[in-house]
């Protein structure tokens, strides 16, 4: 084999050589066993500082993860050394493995960085972090850009999928919802009997579960099913789609996944966590109202009476305010965690999982600001 005047560093059977005009031969065999001697070299080795460089894979003539793994490496050090870097004649089995390695850098490098110590963890996972917010910053971007131009223009909505996922999310959701609420009911209305009951104010259990349900409980309590129902379902839809390269396909088509997958449950969830709530309040009342005529003696038609005098109309509009939003966070938090899966079967249960955990956090967040925001506002 011809080497050039230019240094070159070899293994045995793994060789890289720097040719003229920013060209880097790489040959032999790139498999674990012949990788030690030539991550070394390339570690301590000093690149040219040229604006294009070009990696000629030709010769490679053998390559398992480890290779992909050094070579994406060294890929990298060119690009943050500020050179341009490309890969000409990969054979195709051997880029396979390099996208792979490229799609799960992060959790290669993990390992590295947390043998560096403290510091270079906590880089890492502020890196990681920076990556996650701007990925989520820009799929908020893209479907705020896809709702405005759907409400321009509602022939772009696929209403087929909307009613299908709004019977799905809402209406195969009335059993559940309303058998929580109405035993949410009867719990705050039997432990609100037992003090009341000691100092004659039954009446005022109406006050209890009105305003507790309308306003904060109910709408809560819906999301919270909602999200664990069906925001994992969207995420485990789009991760399946994803992981047997459906999506591919979908964009291959010249589709657009967000108008596709997202936007018809985001419409879906904003129709139907209102009417949920609504159907959750009834129910939730209907149960305080039975509790406060068996423990309480308070009649249907008292309980009605002082339901009207106590009860103000914004509680009911405040509860059924926070609905919408917190459809908009479940639909998206849900579908954005789909489409952060890389890898298989078990990157779809985690991010699944994950996507549960995360609408149920920012649905209790923004409940708990729109609680802070109506208390100055004194409403």
């Amino acid at each position: 084999m011809a080497v050039t005047s230019k240094p070159s560093w070899t293994s045995p059977e793994a060789e890289i050589h720097i040719g003229e005009g920013g060209v880097l031969r790489c040959e032999g065999a790139w498999t674990i066993p012949h990788l030690t001697a030539l991550g070394r070299a390339l570690a301590a080795a000093r690149w040219p500082r040229t604006p294009e460089l070009t990696c000629n894979a030709t010769h490679i003539t053998a390559m398992d993860t480890g290779g992909a793994v050094v070579l994406y490496r060294l890929v990298m050090q060119l690009r943050q050394g500020g050179s341009h870097v490309s890969i000409e004649g990969l054979r195709p089995e051997f880029a396979d493995i390099l996208r792979m390695v490229s799609s799960n850098w992060n959790r290669i490098e993990l390992p590295a960085a947390t043998r560096r110590g403290g510091l270079g963890q906590f880089q890492r996972a502020l890196m990681e972090r920076t990556q996650q917010t701007v990925r989520a910053l820009e799929f908020i971007g893209e479907n705020a850009v896809g709702i405005w131009q759907a409400l321009k223009r509602p022939s772009r909505i696929r209403w087929r999928a909307l009613l299908r996922s709004l019977e799905l999310d809402g209406f195969h959701a009335l059993p559940i919802t309303g058998l929580l609420s109405f035993l949410i009911g009867v719990v705050i209305a039997y432990q609100g009997a037992e003090q009341l009951r000691q100092f004659g104010a039954n009446i005022f259990v109406v006050d209890l579960v009105g305003i507790s349900l309308l306003r904060e409980i109910s709408p809560l309590i819906v999301a919270i099913l909602i999200a664990g129902r069906s925001g994992s379902a969207y995420a485990a839809e789009i991760g399946t789609m994803k992981v047997t390269e459906e999506l591919d396909a979908v964009q291959t088509l010249g589709l657009s996944p967000i108008q596709l997958l997202v936007l018809p449950r985001v419409f879906a969830l904003i129709l139907a966590l209102p009417l949920l709530t609504v159907y959750a309040d009834g129910l939730g009342v209907f149960g305080g109202m039975l509790i406060a005529s068996n423990q309480l003696n308070v009649s249907f038609t008292e309980f009605v009476a002082r339901f009207e005098e106590a009860v103000a109309l914004r509680h009911f509009l405040i509860g059924l305010g926070k609905a919408p939003f917190f459809a908009i966070i479940i639909a998206l938090v849900g579908s954005y965690q789909g489409f952060q899966i890389r890898g298989g079967v078990d990157d779809v249960g985690r991010h699944t999982t994950t996507s549960v955990v995360e609408s149920i956090f920012l649905v209790i967040v923004f409940d708990a600001w729109c609680s802070i925001l109506l208390s100055w506002w004194e409403l």
